[in-house]
């Protein structure tokens, strides 16, 4: 399609859907004499006559039929995406791409989302859960959320939640059963719900700390498992002891379904950040983004 030939196209549909060159005009908010010329040069330039004209009615030859059915629902796509990414002056219009590790999703996705949404509704947002590590660049996302031991010092960082603790828990029926663990080592002789890595494909040590020493224990049992929410429930069933984060857990713990072992030698990691490439990379919707993402941790702190 010629795209000079689209004004013309357009005044053309529009009198061959009213059947009316003064009702097109009308729709059009243009002359009449305008909207016969356009279709005088419409058929100029295409050497064909697309209308048959009397006095008293508009019909379409075969030809002009041939470019309704044809040009017509095309013109109309063209004309429906061109609204839906146009935007009003200063509203922004664009695409956010997140990764994000299931375990985030509680304090990136639930509480911001909602109110991002609301205010910019023309901005699509696209969240992929997965909890590998991820080179954001390189897969195409406009930002991730991780702890900051996972992200590279090159990037720029926004808190999304407190410091929080992992730490370690079972169901009271599998303690009364087991014992208590009363020093890291102690876990090897339990059975631990493993959580398996994606990026690496190994079995995640458990990680404990206190003062200044820390213990990276090779927990084993008979689930392996990479969902975090899986292992907690399943230590709930009292399947084994599960390694959490501590919000997480929190409603569990006070009523009694779980119960803390090893408390001391909880470690402390400083929260989950948003993170993505520079300030000089930013896009509008990722901008916007981090504004109610930091709204919303200042809220809550």
């Amino acid at each position: 399609m010629k795209t000079a030939l689209l004004p013309q196209l357009q005044v053309f549909l529009a009198v061959a859907r009213l059947r009316s060159f003064s009702g097109a005009a009308r729709e059009l908010g243009v002359t009449t004499p305008a909207v016969s010329h356009a279709v005088r040069q419409l058929e100029k330039q295409l050497g064909v006559v697309l209308l048959t004209r009397t006095t008293r009615s508009v019909s379409l030859t075969d030809t002009g039929r041939r470019v309704v059915e044809g040009v017509g629902p095309a013109l109309g796509q063209v004309s429906t995406t061109l609204t839906e990414v146009s935007a009003r002056p200063g509203e922004p219009v664009g695409k956010l791409r997140l990764s994000v590790p299931r375990r985030a999703v509680p304090y990136v996705i639930t509480p911001v989302l909602p109110t991002f949404r609301e205010r910019h509704p023309r901005i699509e947002v696209e969240v992929v859960i997965e909890d590998r590590f991820v080179d954001i660049v390189a897969e195409g996302y406009d930002a991730g959320v991780r702890l900051t031991e996972a992200i590279e010092r090159d990037m720029v960082r926004v808190r999304l939640s407190d410091p929080f603790r992992f730490v370690v828990v079972g169901a009271p029926e599998y303690l009364a059963r087991h014992g208590l663990p009363r020093r890291p080592e102690d876990l090897l002789d339990h059975e631990c719900i493993t959580f398996r890595m994606l990026s690496t494909g190994a079995l995640y040590a458990w990680e404990l700390e206190r003062g200044r020493r820390t213990w990276r224990v090779p927990v084993r049992g008979g689930v392996v498992t990479n969902d975090n929410g899986l292992s907690v429930t399943l230590a709930e069933q009292g399947l084994g002891l599960a390694y959490a984060l501590e919000p997480v857990v929190e409603a569990r713990l006070r009523d009694g379904r779980l119960q803390r072992v090893l408390e001391d030698y909880a470690p402390t990691v400083p929260g989950f950040f948003l993170y993505y490439p520079s300030r000089a990379q930013r896009s509008v919707p990722l901008r916007l983004f981090v504004e109610a993402a930091r709204e919303l941790a200042a809220k809550e702190a």
